[in-house]
């Protein structure tokens, strides 16, 4: 990759997606962890369900605040702090005692990792042009969907490995000397940016998103349980007049001139309107899918971390492939027939898939699951990398940071509130399935394909506002420092 002066060159990339691979690792690292946190802090299934959904709401409703902290303060500097607090919250949620430390612990690590996260994408957005930029976008997706599956395959290993005798416990200890190999290596290869006029916070926006996404993510997790009494349902309720009422600010702010967390503005573009779809439906359904996998082939078929981590493999290595082949399919042929093949690659995935649960029952084992796994790692790939190359097609240079933004919380915020959606779906249809975890796997399963046929349906009907060029090259604005 040929470097322009202000661009962070091959080290500098290297540590960016480094420091990009630790929060989206964390994503899905406790999914292979459930049961061995379960045997040592007596957790309920509940439990879980807010230890995976608790990091990616907190994740979610504070990328947009990290990312204005970068945009004013500097991108490599808050990059840096980030990931100084999630190293921190790492050690303390291995350190953990008891369910709420954890739950507190990982909280904190979702903040830290919304200071992360953001200054990534806007960084290589901001300094890099031309073939370079695509290529660091493509790998920036790619390796972003992989992390996911890494985060399941070496939380396997980690907690298999017992190393030291401490279990799950590695699996956020790792986290620790990473965060100081980047923290050590940064300020020398990391191009520091910033918005040449800082911008205010906007603190309303951010309180009302984190509500909006509580009242989401409790009634989900814990109404089941609780037999859905009034306060979750009036919670539930609550948040199409939370969301209006968000819309409502953002107007006010952006007609005074001011900046809201989430522009109106830039949700009326075509590409990122359509890559709020995209999250909602894949990225709900991708997260829910790892956490209810994990918990069937560890309750279900008797694994243990190490072969539920591993069973995961090729769904990792077809992804990888197919990440890197997707930017070359959707510069010849455009988004909109890209995107709407990996739909069908990834509905044949899952299909297969609910054939060898209708066939093998509860006795999985990976090869059994590698068809399926692997269908779906394609179509997941091509979803994931149409995803970014969609939303961020039409936002303009000086808007990078609010562009990375926007796509990064709805990316989180689905991915926070899927294992709590999912979960409440996995639990009810084993409990009213005979206590069948494969049936419960099946009916998940069904649900998502639905769900991916939905977005294939919508692809079709937008095909041509997909094809649109990009307005992009002609902003002509920058926010390099």
């Amino acid at each position: 990759m040929k470097a322009t002066p202000a661009s962070p060159g091959k080290t500098g990339l290297i540590l960016l997606l480094t420091a990009q691979m630790l929060p989206l690792i964390d994503t899905s690292i406790t999914n292979v962890a459930l049961e061995s946190i379960t045997r040592s802090l007596s957790s309920s299934a509940t439990d879980l369900e807010l230890i995976v959904a608790l990091y990616g709401v907190a994740f979610a409703v504070c990328l947009a605040v990290g990312s204005k902290l970068g945009d004013n303060y500097g991108r490599r500097r808050i990059l840096l702090t980030g990931v100084t607090i999630f190293g921190l919250a790492s050690l303390f949620c291995g350190l953990s005692a008891t369910v709420t430390q954890l739950l507190i612990a990982r909280t904190v690590q979702g903040m830290g990792a919304a200071l992360i996260v953001p200054q990534i994408l806007a960084t290589l957005h901001v300094t890099l042009s031309g073939h370079a930029h695509g290529r660091a976008i493509s790998l920036y997706s790619g390796i972003g969907g992989l992390a996911f599956i890494i985060g399941q395959v070496g939380g396997g290993w980690l907690v298999s490995a017992d190393i030291a005798g401490l279990g799950w416990r590695n699996a956020f200890f790792i986290n620790v000397p990473i965060c100081l190999l980047v923290l050590m290596f940064s300020l020398r290869f990391i191009p520091e940016t910033r918005n040449d006029q800082p911008s205010r916070i906007d603190w309303q926006g951010t309180v009302l998103l984190a509500i909006i996404l509580c009242c989401l993510l409790f009634p989900l997790a814990l109404g089941p349980v609780m037999h859905w009494p009034w306060m979750m349902q009036g919670a539930f309720i609550a948040v199409l007049p939370l969301a209006l009422l968000m819309r409502y600010g953002a107007l006010v702010q952006q007609r005074r001139g001011l900046t809201p967390l989430l522009p109106p503005r830039l949700l009326k573009l075509p590409g990122v309107r359509f890559a709020l779809l995209i999250a909602v439906l894949f990225f709900t359904c991708w997260s829910g899918f790892m956490f209810c996998m994990a918990l069937t082939l560890q309750a279900g078929a008797g694994m243990g971390p190490l072969a539920s981590g591993n069973s995961f493999i090729v769904l990792g290595a077809s992804y990888f492939m197919a990440a890197l082949y997707a930017p070359k399919l959707i510069a010849r042929y455009s988004p909109a027939p890209v995107l709407l093949a990996g739909v069908l690659v990834q509905v044949s995935g899952i299909v297969l898939l609910m054939a060898t649960l209708a066939w093998q029952g509860n006795a999985l084992t990976l090869w059994s699951i590698a068809p399926g796994s692997l269908l779906m790692g394609m179509g997941q790939a091509v979803i994931v990398n149409c995803f970014y190359r969609v939303g961020m097609r039409d936002i303009a240079t000086r808007d990078a940071g609010a562009g990375s933004a926007i796509l990064s919380t709805l990316q989180q915020a689905c991915l926070g509130i899927g294992p709590a959606a999912a979960g409440a779906l996995y639990q009810h249809l084993h409990q009213h399935l005979n206590g069948s975890y494969a049936h419960a796997m099946s009916g998940f399963l069904l649900a998502e394909a639905l769900v991916m046929m939905a977005l294939g349906l919508a692809t079709l009907l937008k095909r041509h506002t997909l094809t649109l060029p990009s307005v992009q090259a002609g902003s002509g604005e920058s926010s390099r420092s």
